[in-house]
């Protein structure tokens, strides 16, 4: 019998991995709180665009508002819920799907930033399963169409990594890398922590620079200031997590010991992470914006706390400052509250000793 499928959040990720789930036949109901998302996709399906023609096509799906979950508990209870919602609504989100669990059903955190203790916090260590989808770049354009503005990992490059929290390969996290593997690459980690701190690194880098500049990807990359600080930003992040005990995989195909000393002033470090960065500019869309970069432009709340503020955070509580983290933390909490505009400016100008 196929497994019973939730996604709270259909967000960008949340709608592109539902969309493929329900082309591949399986059992998937998505819940989200846009009204005109939900009521789009009831109507018209979920249209699911990419950077090639082959990649388009529209999927009728089944979608309900927040308001509706209450009709799973007249269902067969839930199999494996994917927790797809912003790091600081992943609490109620757990909690949402938690009574409609069946009594060996988990929870997948399938979001950026370290959620999953969040996730246990509701449903308990034993329920918790971790899922990274590195490289994405997806995005909500409009109600019921997904964006994929980079081309597919494929056998190049592996987008998602499903993983136990204590490290050992199970039955049910195969069946997780399954399920994410119809839209794209996956695989099985027995470095889930390391992985997930490896894609924190990766969203530190990129993703409140797009938040307080204004600016997309490819431009952040093109101004020697801004990439610089990116790359700081890159090498903080990995001291603290290096210094936590995780092991971390390559960075945006950067080393990350390469990305360390390239934020601590060795040339041929930085000649290195410079090249490799604007190698990876070549393959997205232009205009392709980091997701917090789309969320300031939609005039969402931000997820700056859980990624550049706890790389601080972290940092404090092992004894290492990360400057540069929170100096783009306060930065876009200004821009978030309205106190300043994005603007270059804010980076550029920006002076640390």
């Amino acid at each position: 019998m196929k497994s019973r499928i939730a996604i709270v959040g259909a967000g960008a990720v949340g709608s592109y991995v539902g969309a493929h789930m329900a082309r591949a036949g399986e059992d998937v109901t998505l819940l989200d709180a846009w009204p005109r998302h939900v009521e789009h996709m009831r109507a018209h399906g979920l249209r699911v665009t990419g950077v090639t023609a082959e990649e388009e096509f529209v999927q009728p799906v089944r979608a309900l508002h927040l308001t509706d979950a209450q009709q799973l508990a007249r269902e067969k209870p839930v199999d494996i819920a994917f927790v797809s919602v912003k790091s600081y609504d992943t609490e109620w989100a757990t909690m949402l799907i938690r009574q409609y669990l069946a009594p060996g059903g988990f929870v997948v955190s399938l979001q950026n930033c370290m959620n999953e203790e969040r996730v246990a916090a509701v449903v308990g260590w034993g329920r918790t399963v971790g899922c990274i989808a590195s490289k994405i770049s997806v995005e909500l354009y409009e109600p019921g169409h997904v964006h994929r503005g980079v081309e597919k990992g494929g056998a190049a490059y592996t987008i998602f990594r499903a993983g136990e929290v204590h490290g050992r390969i199970t039955p049910r996290v195969e069946a997780v890398a399954r399920l994410v593997g119809l839209s794209d690459s996956a695989k099985v980690t027995t470095n889930l922590w390391g992985e997930r701190w490896s894609k924190l690194v990766a969203n530190s880098m990129q993703n409140g620079l797009s938040a307080c500049t204004g600016l997309s990807g490819n431009a952040m990359m093109r101004e020697d200031a801004i990439r610089r600080f990116s790359i700081r930003l890159g090498s903080e992040a990995v001291r603290v997590g290096q210094a936590a005990g995780y092991v971390l995989e390559d960075i945006l195909n950067i080393r990350p010991e390469v990305l360390a000393a390239a934020g601590e002033g060795d040339a041929a470090a930085l000649r290195t992470a410079e090249d490799t960065l604007a190698a990876g500019a070549r393959k997205r869309a232009e205009g392709q914006r980091p997701s917090m970069g789309q969320d300031m432009v939609k005039g969402r709340r931000t997820e700056i706390a859980f990624l550049n503020g706890y790389v601080v955070d972290r940092g404090r509580e092992i004894g290492i400052e990360a400057a540069a983290n929170a100096a783009l933390t306060d930065i876009v909490q200004r821009v978030e509250r309205g106190e300043i505009a994005p603007d270059p400016a804010h980076i550029v100008d920006l002076r640390l000793n």
